[in-house]
């Protein structure tokens, strides 16, 4: 009894890790994706950020998010995607407040606490770096 309860918390803990990373990399992939529209640099310049930086943001954000997904190289992916929150929530979303619905930085923290989550564990058994075993670990 006691090897079938530790079997199943093992194979509920494995999908619950990729499920962290796989949302993570979701909601960045999605995100992006209105980046790479033109008219986000406008949005930039509005809030003070080079539009030089659009597609470095867009593709970080895109890049990103498919490695969460597939696991490769998630503790770098997850390192890029905390540094983008951390701009989002002191230099965009800041000055709104703490809660979302006044455009707060509720939901930006929440990603970061997920984000540092994913760089502390890695990626888990339920990903490619697992599988090929040839990357090392402090990069995974």
């Amino acid at each position: 009894m006691n090897a079938e309860a530790t079997l199943k918390g093992n194979v509920l803990h494995d999908i619950t890790h990729w499920g962290i990373s796989a949302s993570i990399g979701a909601i960045f992939i999605v995100h992006s994706l209105k980046k790479f529209d033109p008219s986000w640099q406008e949005w930039l310049v509005s809030v003070g950020i080079p539009p030089e930086l659009q597609l470095p943001i867009a593709l970080a954000e895109f890049i990103g998010g498919v490695l969460l997904v597939v696991g490769v190289l998630s503790r770098i992916s997850a390192s890029i995607v905390s540094i983008i929150l951390l701009g989002a929530i002191f230099h965009i979303r800041w000055e709104n407040g703490f809660f979302i619905s006044k455009g707060g930085w509720e939901w930006d923290l929440v990603m970061l606490a997920a984000a540092l989550a994913i760089i502390v564990a890695g990626p888990g058994r339920i990903s490619i770096s697992h599988v090929v075993k040839k990357i090392p670990r402090f990069l995974q």
